[in-house]
């Protein structure tokens, strides 16, 4: 078995390959874009492809400001070698927020999840607090605001998942405070104007981290997959960047809500199963489908903006080939089998 990707660098070039879709409503724009949050799990690969997809629109002058605490400096220096500025920052312990770079772009990446459980009031302060200061800062920009498909409540398997219209339901303190995050910013858009995308996000899939990730090193390891979560949303995370990236064009003072995930209603099971044929290993379960579960429909996203490019089955391959390969895993597993909404 060959893998398509032999290092982490060659998964971080491809994760960073701008689209002409992208290039294209990037050229329609101008000034400096500030990433939020650009230390975590897709900020890195987000302003990669933000810097060249800039460059091949012919922006080549607008800066990519790439905001975190840094306290992996190894990160900063691979993003500063590939033209992306990190600006480090605690954008909770450093105070007046006056000293982030301006913008006419933000992206806004921040986020608390796990551990949340212990510590409700970090998911609150985090998700919905920050986020006050963050739309006080920036009250002309177009911003991009990741939320997540947590903000609805679990549904039938058949039902075909959530549409931007039905209702939140939210459970526990993450999914609430984010939600909350989404009205911080709702709040903003109304009595300033601010211009804003709320990109509801199920699980990016990235081959180090990911749902993908977590079957697949379950049946690597002869563990079983619980299979009681039985179905999920996925989607390639080059995907959900660009489509991050190119909400910008879409948001609005009435805000432009998004479900971003992958077509599929994707069965635990039968992941499980292909990554195990693939591995050349057995699979055993764990656990009986749930008849509900978190999904979301994705169609306003797919039709405004194509399907994603790398699709289900060739993800799964992928993830199966990275882990065969003994490549790195980031040891931060989602958690999405979790129904009660502890994280």
């Amino acid at each position: 078995m060959s893998s398509v990707f032999n290092s982490e660098s060659e998964l971080a070039d491809r994760l960073a390959r701008p689209s002409a879709a992208l290039v294209g409503d990037l050229a329609d724009g101008s000034g400096d874009l500030v990433v939020l949050g650009a230390g975590g799990k897709m900020g890195p690969s987000l302003c990669r492809l933000a810097r060249r997809g800039l460059d091949a629109a012919g922006r080549s002058g607008d800066r990519v400001y790439a905001v975190s605490r840094w306290s992996d400096r190894s990160a900063a220096d691979a993003l500063a070698a590939d033209g992306v500025e990190p600006v480090p920052f605690d954008l909770l312990g450093d105070g007046d927020l006056a000293g982030l770079p301006d913008a006419a772009d933000v992206v806004f990446m921040v986020g608390a999840k796990f551990g949340t459980s212990s510590a409700p009031y970090l998911a609150w302060m985090v998700n919905a607090v920050l986020p006050a200061a963050v739309a006080r800062r920036y009250p002309a920009a177009r911003t991009a605001v990741f939320s997540t498909g947590n903000v609805y409540p679990m549904v039938p398997v058949a039902s075909g998942g959530c549409v931007e219209t039905d209702p939140p339901g939210p459970v526990g303190d993450y999914a609430m405070s984010c939600l909350g995050r989404e009205q911080v910013f709702a709040h903003a858009a109304a009595t300033r104007g601010t211009p804003v995308a709320v990109l509801r996000l199920n699980y990016a899939v990235d081959l180090r981290y990911g749902v993908l990730a977590d079957i697949g090193q379950a049946v690597l390891a002869g563990e079983p997959v619980d299979v009681t979560t039985g179905h999920v949303n996925v989607v390639w995370q080059g995907y959900a960047n660009e489509v991050a990236l190119r909400s910008l064009g879409h948001a609005c003072a009435g805000v432009f809500t998004l479900n971003l995930t992958g077509p599929e209603t994707a069965p635990v099971r039968r992941i499980a199963a292909r990554i195990g044929e693939r591995l050349g290993k057995p699979v055993t379960y764990a656990g009986t489908e749930a008849p509900t579960a978190l999904l979301n429909d994705a169609t306003r996203c797919h039709a405004l903006f194509g399907y994603p490019d790398v699709p289900l089955g060739t993800l799964i391959d992928w993830q199966a080939d990275w882990l065969a390969a003994g490549l790195p895993t980031a040891g931060k597993p989602t958690r999405f089998a979790v129904r009660d909404g502890r994280f």
